[in-house]
């Protein structure tokens, strides 16, 4: 059995193959695939001889590698990929192109022992295994495609599963070079971890040795050396391809049914949490629930060491493990991966790395597939195992009850292989554990008044007695329902060993992390057991007795995580996004695809930069909607975005939020060039054009599902302020269709400003609101762009965006007017108001802007609005004078109407 998670995506269909062409240095050759409309991704396969021993400069060890790129040549960031136990690097291949495509160079490759590389497992020693990841650095440093922060120092990341995640945390540690690591279901002790509470996991600890000691051949591919001396002599022993002192400590502690001293120093030098002080960078730990090999609290123990260094930390508990397999969650796992190494390899700020903790919940069935649905919980911190405890009382006396002669027949919770799916499903209320008479004590509480969450480790303090002396327990806590039907969360025990019992001790267990619901009229349960099935009890019979010693039974709550909203019935998001699916995939099969443009790192920090912009009406080839339109907005900035209808605002903020494709230059928002589904969109909210609710649900379920629809975290939405400034009150929670227009527009203006986006984007926010939500609106827009962000807005009410607005953006006909400050546009020195007596005729008017040297002549109320071009002031009164208007007075105007009608000649 390969203690590695199954992959049941199939191989990608392969559309070309390029011939193989054979480089200099042996074994080392290059094949170029593709997929369909994917870029090709090369592959180099090479083999790197490594010492045998530390410092032997011999090269005994060969290492069998693939290295993957695509696109444009040019330098780019590095991930290690690295295999589970019993793997290999072909179990990597798809995850390494997907890689490769996104803008890396990736390096798969067999550790020692595995695939077709030699030498033997020494489980991540460092001497060898992780001095190997080090050789594979200095390979990378040396490549012309890999990104380097300094001579020898490659750009480089390294994910791997298992096994696999442990030499991620390892190398992290042994080699500063590294930048990032993203280690899934592994250990942070691996002696922890098969001598959990100092008792035997003989059942885990036998399938890690009998894999690694089955030898199908030449470890080195059929090559003599040091390969095949490692698979002659010790073979025989069953070491197979194990160090010779591995070998001897299985040995040692399968016959004795207990760990010795000497076999936790070898593990825990072989341990990520031997270099717990030296692992300093950023780190995306994924944990299963659904582990009985490295359970919840080896991330645990890793997230708060790493934090202590001062590195970021982001913890996700996914549903599987290796109980389990990951099936369900793998492509979201590798997203997030992803994304967590744009963020920290390619110095992406704008990646979304996902919050600092996030778990899987079961969700109930679907009936269309009879999958369990996952749900999600998140929290802006990663809460640890024993956060928000309350205190459950439980019942129960004094018991007793016995350890069977040779530790047989054993209690049921978790079997590796088939005890996944059972702990998988008892989220659900099905699970398989059980417990024979007479081998356990039991203490119950009450009925649940309430429904409870726990997510961490439950702790009991009880009193354990044995008349051997010694006695090896296994505590668990099932949930009883109200028809006493019990299952076990994550089919999970905790083992512990008491010694010097005779005359009893009193002992805190700290039972099993997981993340599950003890429904209210429920009860919980706190089981003692005598023996498991998944590991070594003592075989000689002896008696227990034991009782509790504290207040019962302390759960975690962690209240700082929050579940998404529950699922809404399935037509009241099916129907809708079956539209929108259709019309996306008749808009896309339309339309050519184009490579999306590297980000511009000196734009990082600038919300939006607009060049040449350009779009022409539909089967016109000279008339232009937007023509060569360029502006900037800076942070802070709260900008008016003015002009006559047809002048091209609307289609100019559909191209911005990515809804329709220029035909001419270019939009960058945060230095990221849009395109639809541009990930940088999720740092925009928008209000364009109206807002479509579903008209049978409330206002506050159109803001859920809408937030849902995002994919991101429930809290951080900051519903409360939004709806603070919809002012809709105990009208969210009637039917939109209800609602009045001006409602509807509230409700849209919060959607819009859900989860605080960076760039905020209202079209005519003030549509259907009454002077009172003007103002409040008004207020909300110079408090939002004052604390960094930024908010662009078009409108008609001049007189409201000359108050809310700090900078302006004037367009006719398609094409820039005047960009500047409020108050450079308003006070312009080339704009006067000229009084006359009387008022002037429209022939008048446009005699004064016939004048040399005046660009606009525009009639008002007050008299006449001249925008100079060349004239001074005193020039225009001779003019005047000469064409005998009767002036009253000449000084510049103030007032935003006054200068905006100037600016476009009055076309509005």
């Amino acid at each position: 059995m390969k203690l590695r998670l199954p992959r049941p995506r199939g191989r990608r269909l392969v559309a070309a193959l390029a011939a193989g062409a054979v480089l200099a240095g042996a074994g080392t050759w290059t094949v170029a695939s593709a997929t369909g409309d994917d870029p090709p991704v090369r592959r180099e396969d090479r083999v790197i001889a490594v010492d045998e021993e530390p410092g032997d400069g011999k090269g005994g060890v060969r290492i069998d590698t693939s290295f993957f790129t695509s696109g444009n040549p040019g330098r780019r960031p590095a991930v290690l990929l690295a295999h589970g136990f019993g793997g290999s690097k072909n179990d990597l291949r798809a995850q390494a192109e997907d890689l490769a495509r996104e803008g890396y160079a990736v390096l798969t490759w067999s550790a020692r022992g595995f695939g077709r590389s030699s030498g033997r497992i020494g489980l991540n020693d460092p001497g060898h295994e992780v001095a190997d990841v080090s050789r594979l650095v200095d390979w990378l440093a040396r490549r012309p495609e890999v990104r380097l922060d300094r001579a020898g120092d490659p750009r480089v990341g390294i994910a791997g599963a298992s096994y696999g995640g442990a030499v991620a945390l390892l190398a992290a540690g042994h080699d500063r070079r590294v930048d990032a690591i993203a280690p899934q279901i592994t250990y942070w002790n691996l002696a922890d971890s098969l001598f959990p509470g100092e008792v035997f996991k003989r059942l885990w600890a036998g399938i890690f040795f009998t894999t690694g000691s089955t030898v199908t051949g030449s470890p080195g591919g059929g090559s003599p050396g040091a390969a095949g001396k490692a698979a002659a002599g010790p073979a025989a022993s069953g070491c197979g391809r194990f160090e010779k002192s591995l070998c001897e400590m299985y040995e040692r502690v399968a016959v004795a049914g207990r760990p010795d001293a000497a076999a936790r120093e070898l593990l825990e030098r072989r341990s990520p949490s031997a270099v717990a002080d030296r692992i300093k960078v950023p780190t995306l730990l994924v944990q299963g629930q659904s582990d009985s090999l490295f359970p919840l609290d080896q991330a645990d123990a890793a997230a708060r060491a790493i934090r202590r260094n001062g590195a970021p930390v982001a913890v996700d508990w996914v549903s599987g493990g290796h109980d389990a397999g990951m099936a369900s969650e793998e492509q979201r796992v590798e997203r997030r991966t992803r994304a967590w190494f744009d963020r920290y390899l390619k110095d992406d700020e704008g990646a979304d790395t996902g919050p600092a903790f996030r778990v899987s919940r079961t969700g109930g069935i679907d009936t269309t597939d009879g999958a369990v649905r996952l749900r999600t919980a998140t929290g802006a911190r990663y809460p640890g195992l024993r956060d928000g405890t309350r205190t459950v009382a439980l019942t129960g006396g004094r018991q007793s009850f016995g350890n069977p002669a040779g530790a047989n027949p054993a209690a049921v919770s978790a079997v590796p292989g088939i005890g996944g799916a059972a702990s998988q499903l008892s989220g659900l209320g099905i699970g398989v554990s059980l417990d024979f008479p007479g081998q356990y004590a039991r203490f119950d509480s009450g009925r649940l008044a309430e429904g409870v969450h726990v997510t961490g480790s439950p702790t009991a303090t009880v009193k354990v007695a044995s008349d051997t002396g010694d006695a090896v327990l296994f505590a668990k806590v099932y949930d009883v329902g109200p028809n006493g039907q019990q299952q076990l969360p994550g089919q999970l025990v905790t083992p512990v060993r008491v010694t010097g019992a005779e005359k009893g001790r009193t002992v805190e267990l700290r039972l099993p992390a997981v993340d599950h619901t003890f429904e209210a009229g429920h009860r919980m349960r706190l089981v003692l057991a005598a023996t498991d099935l998944g590991y070594a009890s003592p075989v000689r019979p002896a008696t227990y007795t034991v009782s509790l010693a504290g207040g019962g039974l302390s759960v975690p709550t962690a209240p700082g995580v929050r579940a998404a909203a529950a699922g809404l019935p399935w037509w009241t998001w099916g129907l809708p996004l079956g539209g929108v699916a259709v019309a996306a995939a008749v808009l896309l099969t339309g339309r050519r695809r184009s490579a999306t443009p590297a980000p511009d790192p000196a734009l990082a920090d600038v919300p939006l930069q607009i060049t040449g912009l350009g779009k022409r009406y539909a089967k016109s080839a000279d008339r232009y909607a937007v023509r060569d339109l360029s502006f900037r907005v800076e942070r802070g900035q709260v900008l008016g975005l003015l002009g006559p209808n047809g002048a091209g605002k609307t289609t100019t903020l559909r191209m911005l939020m990515g809804l329709i494709r220029p035909d001419a230059g270019e939009i960058r928002v945060f230095g990221h060039a849009i395109r639809p589904g541009a990930p940088v969109l999720s740092r925009v909210g928008a209000f364009v054009e109206g807002a479509g609710f579903l008209p049978h649900l409330s206002g506050r379920a159109n803001l859920d599902l809408y937030w849902r629809a995002t994919g991101r975290p429930a809290e951080d939405a900051h519903v409360e302020e939004a709806l603070e400034i919809a002012g809709l009150g105990s009208a969210l929670e009637r039917a939109v269709r209800t609602y009045s227009q001006g409602m509807r527009q509230r409700l849209a203006i919060a959607q819009a400003m859900l989860g605080l986006p960076d760039l905020l984007i209202l079209d005519e926010p003030a549509n259907g609101l009454d002077p009172p939500q003007i103002r409040e609106m008004r207020e909300v827009m110079i408090r939002y762009a004052a604390a960094g962000r930024t908010v662009i807005v078009s409108s008609h009410l001049l007189a409201e965006v000359e108050q809310s607005c700090t900078h302006l953006v004037v367009m006719d006909r398609g094409r820039l007017v005047s960009a500047g400050p409020v108050a450079d546009i308003v006070g312009s020195g080339d704009t006067l108001l000229v009084g006359v007596a009387g008022r002037l005729s429209e022939v008048m008017a446009d005699k004064v802007a016939a004048l040399p040297g005046v660009a606009s002549a525009v009639r008002t109320d007050e008299g006449l609005l001249v925008r100079l071009d060349g004239a001074s002031a005193p020039e225009l009164l001779a003019e005047l004078v000469r064409l005998e208007i009767p002036v009253a007075s000449v000084g510049p105007h103030r007032r935003l109407e006054d200068a905006f009608l100037t600016l476009i000649g009055g076309s509005a």
